[in-house]
């Protein structure tokens, strides 16, 4: 392999990864959310429990389906494009519900994958940054309709954290602990 062609395969390999955890996204964190993620499991066995206890069985199913994918590595996985989305709010105001499809897209700015869910009443945009093989950290800005979205950090109304799981060939997730609104957890599963 020459120099050249080294060289390109390694800028190809840097486009299509999230920005690294390399300190900064702890430093961006606000403490809020910082707590949200030390809290992600207890939060997310509490909300999935109410969801399983009093969520319609199809919903149910569909959620336990989601969740038993085997999780794969983000390595060599291209994020950007068009994607279905949905999310599921399990816990807390209504134990599950399951929305519609709507439309996402993933964008790279050169400084790693950014999100914007594009359609839909509730919306999300926001960044990943690596954690590790199977797990990406997203922060993001939580916005209504077409109401311009804050930057992250602008307060907990808006302020979103959570960990993105690729579960599929051409699937993922992003789990929400402790959502501003409604529900115990959301769950933004996106698909080609």
């Amino acid at each position: 392999m020459n120099f050249r062609t080294a060289l390109s395969a390694a800028l190809l390999a840097v486009a299509v990864t999230p920005a690294l955890a390399d300190g900064e996204v702890a430093r961006l964190m606000t403490p809020n959310d910082k707590s949200r993620l030390e809290n992600y499991q207890q939060t997310r066995d509490a909300a999935l429990a109410e969801a399983r206890s009093g969520g319609a069985p199809a919903d149910v199913a569909m959620l336990d389906a989601l969740l038993a994918r085997p999780l794969e590595s983000f390595r060599g996985f291209d994020l950007t494009g068009d994607w279905q989305c949905r999310t599921i709010k399990a816990g807390g105001l209504a134990q599950l519900v399951v929305y519609g499809w709507f439309k996402c897209r993933v964008t790279d700015d050169g400084a790693g994958w950014m999100l914007t869910k594009l359609t839909g009443s509730q919306r999300t945009t926001g960044r990943f940054y690596d954690d590790g093989e199977q797990r990406m950290i997203y922060l993001g800005s939580y916005s209504v309709n077409d109401d311009k979205p804050q930057p992250y950090g602008s307060g907990p109304q808006s302020d979103q954290i959570g960990y993105a799981f690729r579960d599929g060939e051409t699937a993922w997730r992003i789990e929400f602990p402790a959502p501003y609104y409604e529900s115990k957890l959301d769950i933004l599963e996106l698909r080609r």
